[in-house]
Formats: C-alpha cells, structure tokens, sequence
C-alpha cells in the first residue's frame, strides 16, 4: 500500500479514541494541514545541520522531500517517517574538513555511508533484527552515539560561539524555555522558534548596537552586522538550488554538486552508520507501539530505505537523512499516522527546496544564533548515548563493558590519532568507534564466562530515544509530565 488511502469514518471528524492508521486518511483539506505541521516540525534541524555541515539548507530541504517520498514507498507505506537531515554526521564533517577536505569529499563520504546503511537493512530484512543486538549491543551503540555527540563541544566553543557570545547565550536560554516550559508541539519545535528569535534579536542588535567587531565561521576577526540579507534581496523567488562555485572572496558557494570519494573521508563518516541504524530501530518500535502493528517485518526496509535516501541525496551534494522525532511527536498528539500527509509534507518541502530566496535567508543565519543552538543539540546528542544505556540496563561495574567504552569515548570526545603514513590518519570517532566495537568483541572472547553472561544486557529497546538524530529536543519532552510516553514496552 503505496498510496489508495481509505477514508477515515467521513473524513472530517475524529472521536475522543479515534486513531487514523497509516494506510487511512482524512478529507485532503485536514491532510494538507496535517503535512504542513509536518514541515514545521522538522523544519528547524533540517536546515541548521546543513549548514553546520557546510552544506547547502536549500537543497537539503528539497532532497528531504524526496528522500521521504523514496522511504514511503519502499516500506509500502505501513512506516509513517518523515527523512530529515540527520545530526550523525556532523561530528565526522567537522572532522574531514578540518583536514582540508572540500564538500565533495564530505558528500561522497556520506554517500557511501547510506549505501552500506542500505546494505545493513537488507541483511537485517532477511536475517531478522536479532543480529543487531549481536554485533552492537547497547553498551557499544550508546558508546559510538555519546562520542559522536561529544567530540563537536570544541566547535561550539571555537566557531560558533565567539562569533556572538551575547546572541548565543540569549538564544540558548530561550531555547530552554521553549523545551522546558512548553509541552506538546511547541517543545517539539523549540529549535525552529529558537531560530526566529535569534534572529530578530540580533536584527534588534544591530540596530540598537551597530556592527559587531567578531570572528566569522572562518576565524577572520572583522566588523560586521550580525544579519546581511543583501543576497536575499537579490535572490529570484524560484529556481533549482545553485551548483558549487567560488565566490569573490575565494571562498566555496556550496550547492549542487558530484561527490568525490576518499577513504580517510570515509572512515570517518562510516561509525554514523551505526547511529542510523539506532535510530531508524527506534523509530519503528515507537510506531509500532502507537499505532498497534506489527512492524518488525519492515524494520530491515526501513533502515534500507534510509540508506537508499541518504545515498540519493548526497549523490547531488545533499544532506544524509534520518528519521525524525519530531514528526513522531506531531503523529502523538493528533493520533494521525496517514502516509498521506507525509507525502504532503514531502511536497511542500520540494516546493520550499525550489527558491532560492529561502536558500539565502537560511545562509544568512547569523552564527550567534547557531552558537545558542549547537551548544544544546550537540550535548543532547552524547546524552542520548548515556540514555541508551540506561534504558537497556547496561552494567558499568562489569570490566567487559567498563574497559572498551572508557577507551572509545576518550579518543572519540579527545580526537585522539593514530598515524600510520603521512597520508593516512585514523582519529577521533572514526578511531574511537573501531576500539569500541572492536575491544568489547575482544573483551567477550577472552573474558571468563560468568563475566560475559553478566554483558549480555537486553535487547537493543531504543524506543524515542536513540532517533533524536535530528535534534534531540523530544528527549527532553519525553518523561515530563503530560507528554506521551513513547517508549517501547521493557
């Protein structure tokens, strides 16, 4: 059941219990509605990670939407997603373009990262979900997340922040507010009215204050107003994305583009694979346990069908995609899981992807305001490793699972390296996701028996916690009184 939605009763009213399954729909004018709170939803993390990325907001919005329309049909329509940029690459970007690698590297890095996600939900479809449990148990994942998450704080603390430390302390504080003293929809869209705020307080600023004398994204210290909409105002209202090119300062213009593959690139990027596939498993409990169904049968396609995503839109020099948290949050509050208004959604986003005014306003953002953000989300990213933990029970007193993640956290947060030519260097989280992995596998096959029994811990039971790759906001939503509860059953 790709699309022929039934109608839900007469498509206009719901009952106090009623709940619109995926293959149902209500009247199009609700379900037009209904995707457009989709897009608010997701709106806010899919265009700031592309540009914390160094990538291009507009033509990763664009390729959201088609990435989503690719999902639904390959799980024919029974997982009700929306495929948003995802936050697990970031910290591998950073990483490779701190090593001088150009956008076509980072793209071409994530491209072959969705393929292998493509192959690991394909495996996973054939052989069944236990196998992930087998090769990265809890301990091991919420290690590799954690590490991901953590190892960004120096570029907080080197690039965003200094550009505006009054702007960024501003919009962090109301970012709280908005997640902390709000529930329901608006928590779920905190980064997206943190993004607002932030930046008509620094319009505000400019205008009361005059020129901020600051580093830019680059580190060049010079005096500048904080928000330049002067390629907003030149920008056409519709047209593709722009292809990469140079500006007059030198500089790369990124957008549509064909990725270059290197391998120490690669490396880096591949350890989100492992975030992915927490997430998209994440993501499927939390709609199965809503809506009733069994989808353990489409878990392997919707991790594939994530990777065929990722793949596709980083083949025009895109963002990688994830399921998204906030969408499962929109489908919580109005008990409607119809595939219907996700491809809405999908369609708007496309439309959005097709100005190139919107384009500009998102890179005009101004960097204090993504200093406020980034110094949240990229903290709430690490905390989702420790969460996973808790919620699987994992026992730090057993040396098994103490020793490998000790050592794999601290090379993953402290870009610890390994040299092994001039040419090639493994560090950080791609080095620190291999200990991890490697030496908890080490560990179990050389450690007494009752020892490895006692590291068996449960089964991988992420539910909304470990698919906060978009911004982690619901995770603080989730356990507050009156919020739903979307957790997978213990």
């Amino acid at each position: 059941m790709a699309f022929g939605w039934k109608l839900h009763g007469d498509g206009k009213t719901m009952g106090p219990d009623d709940v619109v399954a995926p293959d149902e729909r209500l009247s199009w004018g609700k379900t037009i509605g209904l995707g457009a709170q989709h897009v608010v939803a997701m709106f806010g993390a899919t265009f700031v990670f592309p540009l914390i990325m160094g990538l291009n907001a507009q033509l990763a919005i664009m390729m959201s939407g088609v990435a989503t329309i690719i999902f639904l049909l390959i799980v024919n329509g029974k997982v009700p997603s929306y495929l948003g940029t995802s936050a697990a690459f970031v910290g591998a970007v950073v990483a490779i373009r701190a090593q001088g690698g150009t956008s076509a590297n980072v793209t071409g890095a994530i491209l072959i990262a969705g393929v292998v996600l493509a192959l690991v939900g394909v495996v996973i479809h054939f052989m069944g979900s236990n196998i992930l449990h087998r090769v990265l148990p809890p301990v091991v994942t919420g290690a590799v997340v954690m590490l991901i998450g953590f190892n960004l704080a120096p570029v907080v603390a080197g690039v965003y922040w200094p550009q505006d430390q009054w702007i960024a302390l501003l919009v962090m504080a109301f970012a709280v507010v908005m997640t902390v003293a709000f529930k329901g929809f608006i928590s779920r869209i905190a980064v997206f009215l943190s993004l607002i705020f932030g930046y008509i307080l620094s319009w505000i600023f400019d205008k009361a204050f005059g020129m901020i004398t600051s580093p830019d994204g680059a580190g060049k210290v010079s005096e500048h107003f904080r928000v330049n909409l002067d390629s907003v105002s030149s920008a056409s209202w519709f047209g593709l994305p722009p292809t990469s090119s140079i500006g007059p300062d030198g500089k790369e213009i990124v957008g549509i583009h064909m990725p270059t593959f290197s391998m120490a690139a690669i490396l880096l990027v591949l350890p989100a694979v492992i975030a992915l596939i927490a997430e998209n498993t994440g993501h499927v409990k939390a709609v199965a346990e809503m809506t009733g169904h069994d989808l353990n049968p489409y878990m392997g396609r919707a991790i594939a069908a994530d990777g065929v995503g990722t793949a596709i839109a980083s083949a025009v020099g895109g963002s990688p995609t994830t399921t998204y948290a906030e969408n499962i949050g929109v489908m919580a509050a109005t008990r409607v899981y119809s595939t219907a208004a996700y491809y809405v959604a999908a369609l708007v986003a496309i439309l959005f992807g097709l100005s190139p005014k919107f384009g500009a306003l998102v890179a005009a953002t101004p960097g204090g305001v993504l200093g406020g953000i980034t110094v949240i989300l990229y903290g709430m990213i690490g905390l989702l490793g420790a969460k996973i933990w808790k919620e699987n029970g994992v026992d730090f007193g057993n040396p098994i699972n103490l020793v490998p993640v000790a050592a794999g956290v601290i090379i993953g947060i402290g870009n610890v390296e390994l040299k092994f030519t001039d040419n090639f260097t493994l560090g950080g989280i791609a080095l620190g996701t291999i200990v991890a992995i490697g030496v908890y596998h080490l560990a179990r096959a050389i450690a007494p028996r009752d020892l490895v029994m006692r590291a068996e811990g449960t089964a991988i039971t992420l539910g909304d916690a470990a698919y906060g790759d978009s911004d982690g906001i619901d995770d603080l939503y989730q356990d507050r009184p009156g919020g739903p509860d979307l957790r997978t059953p213990r």
